[in-house]
């Protein structure tokens, strides 16, 4: 079976197990996939993809582990909140950068640009921007 990475994400799992995910539908996505992968505990990644043609809105951080952001199309601006000081960190296609945990982030894009996140999911948070 094969499946699109933007329309049904990927869980890594214990074990080396890799387990299509439901389409994402909105905020309520994240707390029914807490359930399914609850298992998994700290260890569980969620791989997903994205395009973007405007800036965030929020911001968000992962406290139990590392984010991975890879540029795959066009460019935007990873912003890291790292004790009130903003650090900018622009993304070309085939860069990426690492988010540390517990490190608020959010985006910027002038233009459409496409990434891949390899995200420590568990009790994720996020604020307005």
């Amino acid at each position: 079976m094969k499946y699109n990475l933007q329309e049904n994400w990927l869980h890594l799992g214990l074990n080396a197990t890799a387990t299509p995910q439901p389409k994402y539908n909105g905020m309520p996505w994240y707390q029914a996939y807490a359930q399914r992968i609850e298992a998994d505990g700290v260890e569980g990644r969620l791989v997903s993809m994205h395009t973007f043609s405007e800036p965030w809105t929020s911001w968000e951080y992962h406290p139990l582990g590392s984010e991975v952001v890879l540029c795959i199309a066009g460019r935007l601006t990873l912003i890291q909140d790292i004790d009130g000081t903003e650090k900018h960190i622009e993304l070309s296609t085939g860069e990426y950068a690492i988010n540390p945990p517990s490190v608020w982030h959010t985006v910027d894009v002038s233009d459409s640009c496409t990434a891949l996140f390899i995200t420590a999911g568990k009790d994720t948070k996020h604020r307005e921007r």
